[in-house]
């Protein structure tokens, strides 16, 4: 499936029913009087989150949505029906903006979350309404009132607790399909990933957990450069980020090249980004030269933790796995006491 994470979509609320003129016509009754209903309400147009989408594709083909109308008030005193709601199901992470301002109106940050981003028009009240007692017989009605023209762009940042950053062939679609049911694309070329993808984790201990495997970034990727920005938001929304490094790759004139270069790109995109809790993993460690950059780069490492790991062996895969745990567990805690 292709993945889409932009659209601009444009939605109308259903209109409002116009109100009735009508007077009693009965035998036997002839002076009747006003009996004209009121008009229904026109449909409303909700977004709704839903564990069933994945993109935005839908939204490639169609643009225009629109909720039913408000019927019209009858004689007899009978009211209009009121338009259906027309109800458009969105990703979990889907941010919603007005598209000429660019206000964020809404943000799906779980699933099952409705936002009504268009509310139809009230229907018009009818004569009957407008009965008093020196005007018995009234001959006018309320129109109803138009629905609401809006275009709206939509953006999805994945929802994932932990986001898997480097650059090409680190080795991040191995390490996914190690620890989750994920099967992302595995080859030894550049960019075979092309698209986010997410994996759930059950590890031995705690709660699960999501995991998003993003496209490779290569060098200039917050301004554009190869996949770019495109996928740099979706590792907004994680808790933690795991900087994977291919330790067969590891320069020893600059053992801390790589990992330089992706921080580079992570605080060019963004500052609280570049904030987020880090933990740095060598990978492929199973080949020899690998094994030996690793004890160079965590010769000169800065951080306190350095993990050595083979997603294709699980040689350090637990390990990574339970500090993976530890940290989504603090983060639980440090929002649990900010919020009280």
């Amino acid at each position: 499936m292709k993945f889409i994470d932009e659209a601009t979509i444009t939605v109308q609320s259903g209109n409002g029913g116009r109100g009735c003129v009508s007077f009693r016509r009965e035998k036997f009754i002839p002076r009747g009087g006003p009996d004209g209903g009121d008009g229904g309400r026109g449909g409303d147009v909700v977004l709704k989150s839903s564990a069933h989408r994945r993109t935005l594709l839908p939204f490639r083909y169609k643009h225009i949505f629109k909720a039913k109308n408000g019927a019209h008030g009858q004689g007899k005193q009978k009211s209009g029906a009121d338009g259906q709601d027309l109800i458009i199901e969105v990703p979990p992470g889907t941010i919603v903006r007005n598209a000429e301002t660019g206000e964020v109106l809404f943000d799906f940050n779980e699933p099952d979350v409705s936002f009504a981003a268009a509310r139809g028009g009230r229907g018009g009240r009818g004569n009957a309404r407008f009965k008093t007692s020196t005007n018995r017989a009234p001959r006018h009605a309320q129109p109803g009132e138009p629905g609401v023209f809006l275009s709206l762009s939509l953006e999805l940042k994945l929802l994932a607790d932990v986001g898997l950053v480097g650059f090409p062939n680190a080795g991040k679609s191995t390490l996914i399909r190690a620890i989750s049911s994920a099967a992302p694309k595995v080859a030894d070329y550049p960019f075979t990933t092309l698209v986010p993808v997410l994996g759930v984790v059950q590890p031995p201990w705690g709660e699960p957990f999501v995991v998003a495997d993003i496209p490779g970034l290569i060098e200039g990727a917050h301004q554009g450069v190869g996949l770019g920005v495109r996928f740099l938001r979706h590792v907004e929304r994680t808790r933690v980020l795991v900087h994977l490094i291919d330790g067969s790759q590891i320069q020893e004139e600059d053992p801390l090249m790589t990992y330089r270069s992706i921080n580079r790109e992570l605080s060019g995109y963004s500052a609280d980004l570049a904030r987020k809790p880090q933990l740095v993993v060598v990978n492929k460690i199973d080949l020899p030269e690998a094994r030996k950059n690793a004890d160079l780069f965590a010769a000169v490492f800065p951080g306190q933790t350095c993990l050595w790991i083979s997603a294709a062996t699980g040689e350090g895969v637990d390990q990574l796995l339970a500090e993976m745990t530890r940290h989504l567990e603090q983060s639980h805690e440090a929002e649990a006491n900010d919020s009280v």
